[in-house]
């Protein structure tokens, strides 16, 4: 839709008609005036008239069209408000290769299951800005708080597990969610840590983690992965259950003391599950504002005004040429 910033200004197109009257209702004219009349007046025909106002009025038009400040407005689009700053830390340890987890009548192992969920998650997280944390010998910081939710979605989709090592840095991970949470301003501070094992890297000890957390406002949601069926290895023998060092009684502390909560997720149902309700428990925060795209037209009636001048100009200097 084409509109103009100054409509108003179109009144202008009425600007030389009103001189005209005023001048040849006037007593006198300047001897500019009176030479080209005198000189239209002349002429055998008024077809030399008719070609110079035709000349004029294009070009007075055009310019009158540019000077409105002539625009096409795009159709509204909605602006996303700030909502939550979510910060995911995903648990890379190599407990995480244990085959335990289906998708699609398929097994799989936890972090593919992970990987499966948590992109839908994602993309579902609209108007927050999403952060993401990998942990095992120790943690480290895959994406910051963003608004752009395809780099969050391709950065888990390129881990890889071994990536930082085999053991479990859950202090770790909290310590530098919170850190991050600090180096900006926010009200709605929320983690969601998941994890299938236990601490084993004391370098920033859980508890201590813990009260780095409650003193930011951060809300931990706490999700204990992996099944609690019995596997067989390699040689068809059971093995011991795949869940047993999951350190739940932790986990919990960690989500209740913070106001969160904490859940256990079993199988890939379980897991979208988990990840749905946390929408509801951390809805999203929906758009609110719009604008509407603009983009500017006023360089194409003075493109052709000037291009209308020039061949004006071209054609007197011809007409000059041909009498000499």
């Amino acid at each position: 839709m084409i509109e103009f910033s100054y409509p108003w200004l179109f009144l202008a197109l009425l600007l030389p008609l009103l001189l005209t009257s005023k001048q040849s209702s006037g007593a006198a004219l300047s001897f500019a005036a009176l030479a080209v009349v005198a000189r239209e007046s002349t002429q055998p025909n008024k077809s030399r008239f008719r070609n110079h106002s035709w000349w004029f009025w294009g070009f007075w038009v055009l310019v009158v069209i540019a000077a409105t400040g002539p625009k096409y407005m795009g159709e509204p689009e909605a602006l996303p408000q700030q909502g939550r700053d979510l910060m995911m830390a995903i648990d890379l340890s190599g407990s995480m290769n244990n085959m335990d987890m289906e998708i699609e009548h398929k097994q799989v192992n936890r972090i593919d299951a992970v990987k499966y969920v948590v992109t839908d998650f994602i993309a579902r997280r609209q108007g927050d800005r999403l952060g993401l944390i990998l942990f095992a010998d120790a943690a480290y910081q895959q994406t910051p708080l963003t608004f752009d939710l395809k780099t969050v979605q391709t950065m888990l989709n390129e881990a890889e597990l071994g990536l930082v090592g085999q053991r479990t840095a859950i202090g770790e991970a909290i310590g530098l969610a919170v850190k991050r949470f600090n180096n900006l301003e926010s009200s709605n501070k929320v983690l969601v840590l998941l994890s299938d094992g236990a601490n084993t890297v004391n370098t920033v000890p859980p508890l201590e983690a813990l009260k780095l957390a409650k003193a930011a406002g951060v809300r931990i949601y706490s999700i204990g992965l992996g099944s609690d069926q019995p596997q067989q290895d390699a040689f068809g023998l059971l093995t011991l259950t795949p869940t047993s060092d999951l350190d739940e009684q932790l986990l919990q502390q960690l989500a209740t003391e913070t106001g969160g909560r904490y859940f256990r997720a079993r199988d890939l149902q379980q897991l979208q599950e988990i990840y749905q309700l946390l929408d509801q428990l951390e809805p999203i925060e929906r758009d609110k504002l719009t604008v509407r795209p603009q983009q500017s037209l006023l360089h194409y009636p003075l493109m052709l005004a000037l291009l209308l001048l020039m061949l004006r100009m071209a054609l007197l200097w011809r007409r000059v040429q041909n009498a000499v």
